[in-house]
Protein backbone atom coordinates (compact mmCIF):
# COMPACT_ATOMS: atom_id res chain seq x y z
CA UNK A 1 0.00 0.00 0.00
CA UNK A 2 2.80 2.40 0.89
CA UNK A 3 4.48 1.68 -2.43
CA UNK A 4 1.31 2.55 -4.33
CA UNK A 5 1.01 5.86 -2.45
CA UNK A 6 4.68 6.66 -3.09
CA UNK A 7 4.38 5.92 -6.81
CA UNK A 8 1.18 7.99 -6.98
CA UNK A 9 2.96 10.89 -5.26
CA UNK A 10 5.83 10.70 -7.74
CA UNK A 11 3.37 10.58 -10.63
CA UNK A 12 1.58 13.68 -9.33
CA UNK A 13 4.91 15.49 -9.05
CA UNK A 14 5.87 14.44 -12.57
CA UNK A 15 2.55 15.65 -13.98
CA UNK A 16 2.83 18.97 -12.12
CA UNK A 17 6.35 19.42 -13.44
CA UNK A 18 5.28 18.62 -17.00
CA UNK A 19 2.43 21.14 -16.68
CA UNK A 20 4.87 23.84 -15.53
CA UNK A 21 3.42 24.12 -12.03
CA UNK A 22 6.75 23.71 -10.25
CA UNK A 23 9.29 26.48 -9.61
CA UNK A 24 13.03 26.57 -9.00
CA UNK A 25 13.61 27.75 -5.43
CA UNK A 26 17.29 28.55 -5.98
CA UNK A 27 18.25 32.18 -6.01
CA UNK A 28 21.40 33.65 -7.49
CA UNK A 29 23.28 33.25 -4.19
CA UNK A 30 23.28 29.48 -4.72
CA UNK A 31 25.25 29.78 -7.94
CA UNK A 32 27.90 32.41 -7.20
CA UNK A 33 31.50 31.34 -7.92
CA UNK A 34 33.72 30.30 -5.03
CA UNK A 35 37.45 30.29 -4.41
CA UNK A 36 38.58 27.40 -2.18
CA UNK A 37 35.01 27.04 -0.92
CA UNK A 38 34.55 30.71 -0.04
CA UNK A 39 32.47 33.14 -2.06
CA UNK A 40 34.32 35.80 -3.98
CA UNK A 41 33.88 39.30 -2.55
CA UNK A 42 31.37 41.38 -4.47
CA UNK A 43 32.80 44.07 -6.69
CA UNK A 44 30.52 46.60 -8.30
Amino acid sequence: MELILFVAFLAILALASAAGLTADSHDSADWKPTRDGFREPQTY
